[in-house]
This record gives structure tokens, C-alpha cells and sequence, in this order.
């Protein structure tokens, strides 16, 4: 793993785009390649398809040491790519350091590089993407103020964050693709009556939000609004991704923020069946899968979950995993959204099912 900063950045990127040609040849080669070109030396890459195929490879995640964060670094690593983490500050830098000791981050770390960058900077965020094809934004932010964690200022900073990313994107020449992690709760907050359908577009009434301080989605959904915004002025091409609650190994202790956030309204949800979860490694697999595919036809929004919660057993097992009393995820009707049974009211996530199908076995609702 190679730690870089802004000023150095250059230098160090020539020379770890350098080692890492001169190593491409000589890793991941079994013994029947090895016979193949030496029968058939027409086939051997040229040192200019060499070339295209690293860069290709070559990604940038934010907020790589967070619990998705890490999941999709590893799913790039094990499909090959070369990925860039940025840091903003040495706790970060330290984490990623233990989780190198530890093998948190796969057995490819010398394929990850951590660069020093600022979220609130675009010129520093461009300067980290540069040379990368991809970007993968998954960062959401803490505020420990905030009764849940996520305060409506930290919606604010989202909401500033997303379109820095969004901007360096745009005028960082190497960026082709742009993969933002939004939430399942850009899409459920709003009126519902029993025949409605929540799928890719479906969008949350950020009156209702508001009205209801859940900040969380809030934050969430104005960042992929101005997000799709400026992809759309810039004219470079985005993709979306709309999760349930992240669960995993763990999910709780490593995730804690943004699960208590994201359980605001909790009960609403539950009743209306749009409780949904989604593994952290499903997740972090549908991230990789959306953004290869959008080389060729994938784009705009998807919904990610693999689990809908449907009964008082399993909000309760919920409630326990979590931590939070059952009492407290019951709140009060949400102001501003119907007041309706949950039957009847379909939650989709059929796009995804269909780029995805080719490849692993999904889960829909549809």
C-alpha cells in the first residue's frame, strides 16, 4: 500500500503506475497461459494493451475504510482493479495501515493506494481521481451532537460533499464513470396509498423529511439530487445506488451512525413493508457489477435490498441486533404520509435483478 499527498502526488503516481506494469506480466499467470503464448506468440499483449488494461482497471472509493467502504475496495481487488482510498486524516490513514496487518482488506493491498484528500476541496479531490476511470462515493457523515448521530447539518454537509465529488468528476479528464451510494430512504418518504410502487423512481418528499427530522434521508436524497444535476450539466455518465439498511458481520459495532439513522421511522417503515436490509457484500457486489456494466447500457437509479422485514418476529430480531429498544423504533405516525396497511404497497428492486441475474442469483420483490 503507498500513502499519498497532494503535492507529491504525481511523482508517486508515475512511479506506482510504473512497478505496477512491470509487474503485470509476471503475476496471475497459471501454467497453461504460460504454454499458450509460448506456442502462440501472436498473442501476447503489446506493451500499449498493457497499457489500456491498467488504466482501465485503475478506481477511486471514498471513504474506503468504512464498513461499505471496505467491502467494495475488496470486491474490486478480487476482479483485479487497482484502487485508490482516500484519507482525509490520520485516523483514517492508521485504520487503513491496521487493516493492511490485519488482511481486513484481502490479500491485494500492494493494488491499493491511500491518497491524502479533502472532501471540501475540489481541486484536491481531483487531483486524488486523476488517473482513475471510476469513482465510487460512499461516504456519509457523523455528527455525535445529533440525537441519532446525523444532525441536520450533517445532512447539509452531504449534501456539499456530493456535489464536490460530482464537480471534480466533471473536470478530472481521466473520470469516465461515477457510482454514488444514496439510500433506500431517497425513495419511501412520501404519499403512499395501497397501490403504490417504490422502485428507481421513486423519490422521497423532502417536505416529509423535514417535517419529520429524518435528517438521514434527508441528507441522502438532496445529495442525489444535486448529484444527478451536475452529471447531467457536465455531460459524464452516473449511477445511483439505493440500499436498505446495511447489515453484516457486525454492522452495528462498525456501522453504528448510520444504522441508528437510518432506523428513524423505523416502525412507518415496518407498517407500510418497506423495512428492507442488504448485506454489505451484495451491496458492495452490485456497486462493482453497475459500474462495468455502464460501459455499455446500465445508468440512472437502482434499488439494492435482499430482505424485507414482514413480521413482528423479525422487527424484533432486528430491533436486538441493532441494540435499540423495540419501544423506541415505534414511533408515531410520519406527518405528511398516508396512513395506510402495508398491503398492497410493493417495493421493487427489478432493475438491479435484471443486471444482475446473469451473474448471481437475486432476490426481488418484483
Amino acid at each position: 500500500m503507498g500513502i499519498v499527498c497532494p503535492d507529491e502526488s504525481k511523482r508517486i503516481e508515475i512511479e506506482e503506475f510504473r512497478r505496477m506494469l512491470l509487474s503485470y506480466a509476471a503475476v496471475h499467470r497459471t501454467k497453461a497461459a504460460a504454454d499458450d503464448e509460448f506456442q502462440n506468440p501472436q498473442h501476447l499483449p503489446t506493451a500499449v494493451e498493457q497499457n489500456r488494461e491498467l488504466e482501465e482497471k485503475k478506481v477511486c472509493v471514498t471513504s474506503g475504510v468504512s464498513f461499505l467502504g471496505i467491502a467494495i475496495v475488496n470486491q474490486l481487488l478480487l476482479r483485479g482493479y487497482s484502487v485508490r482510498v482516500i484519507v482525509e486524516n490520520q485516523e483514517d490513514l492508521e485504520k487503513l495501515r491496521e487493516m493492511e496487518i490485519t488482511g481486513e482488506m484481502g490479500p491485494s493491498m500492494n493494488t491499493v493506494e491511500a491518497v491524502m484528500a479533502s472532501l471540501n476541496d475540489v481541486q484536491s479531490l481531483s487531483e486524488a481521481f486523476n488517473g482513475c476511470r471510476g469513482v465510487f462515493h460512499t461516504a456519509a457523515f457523523v455528527d455525535p451532537a445529533g440525537l441519532s448521530g446525523y444532525s441536520k447539518s450533517m445532512a447539509e454537509v452531504e449534501v456539499m460533499v456530493s456535489k464536490n465529488v460530482t464537480r471534480a468528476c466533471a473536470i478530472t479528464p481521466s473520470i469516465k464513470n461515477y457510482v454514488l451510494t444514496s439510500s433506500l430512504l431517497a425513495c419511501i418518504w412520501k404519499d403512499l396509498n395501497s397501490s403504490t410502487t417504490i422502485d428507481h423512481d421513486s423519490w422521497s418528499d423532502e417536505s416529509i423529511c423535514i417535517n419529520n427530522k429524518l435528517w438521514y434521508a434527508l441528507g441522502k436524497l438532496k445529495a442525489e439530487r444535486v448529484a444527478w444535476n451536475a452529471a447531467k450539466e457536465s455531460g459524464f455518465k452516473l449511477a445511483t445506488i439505493c440500499p436498505g439498511l446495511v447489515t453484516g458481520p457486525d454492522f452495528l459495532s462498525r456501522n453504528p451512525t448510520s444504522t441508528i439513522a437510518y432506523l428513524k421511522g423505523a416502525q412507518e417503515m415496518f407498517r407500510n413493508g418497506l423495512l428492507a436490509t442488504v448485506d454489505v457484500n451484495r451491496l458492495a457486489i452490485s456497486h462493482v457489477l453497475v459500474f462495468e456494466k455502464m460501459k455499455n447500457t446500465a445508468s440512472g437509479r437502482y434499488i439494492s435490498f435482499d430482505r424485507v422485514i414482514r413480521s413482528e418476529e423479525e422487527f424484533e430480531k432486528l430491533a436486538r441486533e441493532t441494540g435499540i429498544e423495540f419501544s423506541t423504533m415505534r414511533t408515531n405516525t410520519i406527518i405528511g404520509a398516508s396512513n395506510t396497511n402495508r398491503i398492497g404497497i410493493k417495493l421493487s428492486n427489478a432493475k438491479l435483478c435484471r443486471l444482475m441475474s446473469a451473474t448471481y442469483r437475486c432476490n426481488s420483490e418484483c
